[in-house]
């Protein structure tokens, strides 16, 4: 027997934030077969670098469209920082605008693909569309004691979105 799986969509708002961390450039084939999840362990374990962290159980991964014509995009991986100060060598500073958001929780054992297809949905469904100011898809908020190579990892799902 099947059991469907339902992952309960919301409709959330954040203010703009700054961020820093470890920027990824990459295939979609690259990201599937594990290269973020190197980037996650690595900023783990140098997030005591960083200044000013206001949230630092949570990472937050950001994923932007590639430059037009790659068939990559881009993946941060940082933590919400109060101000901007100083960026440590290797990593990048980002900043993200007050978006409206539909989020989701992703839960262990569940399957990731159809965590997205059912917020997608909801989102198609509630009469929004997606939005992607400066080229930001969607974001992903992991506990930051979660190992990145975890087969069945949790996460929340935060996708722009504005009326149609």
């Amino acid at each position: 027997m099947t059991v469907e799986q339902k992952n309960e969509a919301t409709l959330v708002s954040k203010e703009a934030f700054h961020a820093i961390g470890l920027k990824w450039e990459g295939t979609f084939a690259e990201a599937g077969a594990g290269s973020i999840k190197a980037v996650h362990q690595e900023f783990q374990e140098r997030l005591k670098e960083i200044p000013h962290v206001i949230h630092p159980e949570t990472m937050l991964g950001l994923s932007y469209h590639a430059v037009s014509g790659s068939e990559g995009f881009t993946h941060y991986a940082v933590v919400e920082v109060e101000k901007v100060e100083v960026v440590p060598p290797g990593m990048e500073s980002v900043s993200v605008p007050t978006l409206t958001y539909a989020a989701c929780e992703h839960h262990t054992h569940q399957s990731i693909d159809q965590s997205y297809n059912n917020i997608y949905r909801w989102i198609k469904e509630q009469g929004y569309k997606d939005y992607a100011p400066s080229n930001l898809t969607h974001f992903e908020k992991y506990p930051m004691s979660q190992d990145p190579y975890t087969e069945n990892p949790e996460f929340v799902i935060m996708i722009p979105v504005e009326n149609k």
